[in-house]
């Protein structure tokens, strides 16, 4: 058979087969060894090629069309349909293209997929990727040969996929179903060659959004100027600091450099250019199961953790819970206890401390944060983000009724002044910033684990040069390892602390909010693999400002 049967072939029998639309869209990951759906394939006929050879055992729910045989050229997608003019640049935003991908694909995702972050080399981190961008291009052509697709209106799942979607949350059911079957399922493939350039404009370029346009423009001229009957131009330059371009090639001989002779090539060495997916979910019929399943499918992508980290990623997808919890009722607050203080300047404001014990049981904590409290907003208290139920993957090892021994706190010493850094003045007020861990296991200890399940502030008196210093508490998983440790330095983006708008402001108020950075301090499930909890955690100055940092560990369960 020859290459363009041979391709046929390998589409053919994709139809109805699994694909993770996380990862690349390739028919070399398609899942499992057969179709997902029923198929007429006992009424299956052969199909002639034009090139004389036989595509064998083709159901008749199944078309196959040959393609107009002449290059498509990707056109201006957001001025809309049949507005495109000739040699304008295909320029959107991240957000913009990601859209454009998936519509090509028939995915009705909003987030961005395997195939659109593969070919643009992306990480897959979406908050990271889009804060790197602020353009994205596409110039090109693609040469359809055939198109493979379903045509039938009522696939059914098989009886065998449908019993392995579990009919409760079972994370490690709901994982081992997406790794053995994927997320969508192959209705259509193109098979034929493209020849494109993808374009990213990094976010710090200076360029202007026309001067990247032209950029654009100039680098599609040059790589397709025998088909636009252009003559030929000087090298384009550009800087890598303004952006990346990433010219991609499938099908037809790659090492034919111009694209009218690589064209001619594509015939006797097609490849899959495009597929269509339908939604496995979109097949489930209305059982328990299927509401589980769209939702760990939808994390699944939109997260994207390793496959092999998803069973503790979808673990960890419980409510999160604030420890102590906020008032229940709009201007109630709690009694206003007696506290310690610190003085930052001779005629500043006093900031109080808050030295309740903060305590939440056997909930792994994930979040912290410094917060201002009380009716004047100047009393300092630190507040736990824990899960609000216990993944099961715990279970085993912090059940209620396995024995853990006493929690155990643990703080600075406190005649350690190598760790005391003043927040303003070196005659007033100091931070121990010393690192709070517990120190007794080391990270291959198979007696277990030291995980954080609560906090207290507190306050050294040395009269205007008190410190303020951290203790933290800290509870056994037996059982468990370290597998890894990260400081984490940078508070989280996406938490952004709203200050009560009908609470009094002060010029005191005004002073210590300068004073106390109140983000919060997170990783969640978009720091990959999403399964993070603290270990640790430490009080620092940075820039005037008393901040708390958290050490965050993955587990060996």
């Amino acid at each position: 058979m020859s290459l363009a049967g041979s391709a046929l072939e390998a589409a053919l029998q994709a139809m109805g087969r699994g694909l993770d639309a996380a990862g690349d869209h390739r028919l070399l990951y398609c899942k499992g060894a057969g179709r997902l759906v029923a198929l007429e394939e006992d009424r299956a006929r052969d199909l002639p090629l034009p090139d004389g050879g036989v595509l064998p055992s083709v159901p008749p729910d199944v078309e196959v069309e040959q393609c107009r045989r002449e290059p498509q050229r990707i056109r201006n997608f957001p001025h809309g349909p049949g507005s495109a003019v000739a040699d304008a640049p295909f320029v959107c935003s991240f957000d913009k293209m990601a859209e454009y991908f998936n519509g090509k694909s028939g995915l009705s995702e909003t987030v961005p997929l395997g195939s659109f972050n593969s070919l643009f080399s992306f990480t897959g981190s979406w908050k990271n990727d889009v804060a790197a961008t602020k353009a994205l291009a596409i110039d090109g052509y693609s040469l359809p040969l055939f198109r493979v697709e379903i045509r039938s209106s009522e696939l059914t799942l098989l009886e065998s996929v449908k019993r392995a979607i579990p009919n409760v949350w079972d994370p490690s059911a709901l994982a081992s179903f997406i790794e053995n079957y994927g997320t969508h399922i192959i209705i259509s493939v193109t098979v034929g060659g493209k020849d494109e350039v993808y374009i990213k404009q990094h976010s710090s370029s200076q360029l202007s959004e026309l001067e990247f346009k032209n950029y654009v423009r100039e680098i599609g001229r040059e790589r397709f100027s025998d088909v636009q009957n252009k003559s030929n131009a000087t090298p384009i330059n550009y800087s890598e600091k303004d952006m990346t371009v990433i010219f991609r090639r499938r099908g037809g001989c790659d090492l034919v450099q111009s694209f009218s002779d690589w064209k001619g090539t594509v015939a006797s060495a097609p490849d899959v250019i495009g597929m269509t997916f339908l939604s496995i979910v979109s097949l489930v019929d209305d059982i328990p199961g299927k509401k589980h399943l769209a939702r760990a499918v939808e994390l699944y992508l939109t997260y994207k953790p390793p496959i092999e980290e998803l069973q503790y990623f979808l673990d960890f997808q419980v409510p999160l819970v604030w420890a102590p919890a906020p008032p229940g009722i709009a201007g109630h607050h709690r009694k206003e206890p007696v506290c310690p203080s610190l003085q930052f300047s001779l005629m500043g404001p006093k900031l109080f401390i808050s030295t309740e014990q903060i305590s939440v049981g056997r909930r792994p904590v994930v979040g912290l944060k410094l917060l201002l409290e009380g009716a004047k907003q100047n009393r300092l208290a630190i507040h736990l983000q824990h899960l609000g139920s216990l993944p099961k993957i715990f279970l085993p090892h912090w059940d209620s009724h396995i024995t853990i021994g006493p929690p155990k706190w643990q703080g600075p010493e406190e005649q350690d002044s190598r760790w005391f850094e003043p927040i303003k003045w070196k005659n007033f007020a100091h931070v121990s910033t010393a690192p709070i861990e517990y120190t007794e296991t080391n990270i291959t200890d198979l007696s277990g684990v030291y995980i954080v399940t609560g906090a207290q502030l507190g306050v050294w008196d040395f009269g205007a040069k008190s410190v303020l210093h951290l203790k933290l508490l800290f509870s056994r998983v037996p059982g468990c390892t370290i597998r890894r440790s990260v400081w984490d330095h940078s508070p989280s983006s996406s938490s952004i602390h709203k200050t009560d708008e009908s609470s009094s402001s002060s010029s005191d108020n005004a002073k210590l909010l300068k004073i106390v950075d109140m983000t919060e301090t997170l990783k969640g499930p978009q720091d990959a693999p999403g399964h993070w909890l603290i270990t640790g955690a430490k009080l620092g100055v940075e820039k005037g400002r008393i901040v708390v940092r958290a050490k965050y560990s993955l587990l060996n369960y």
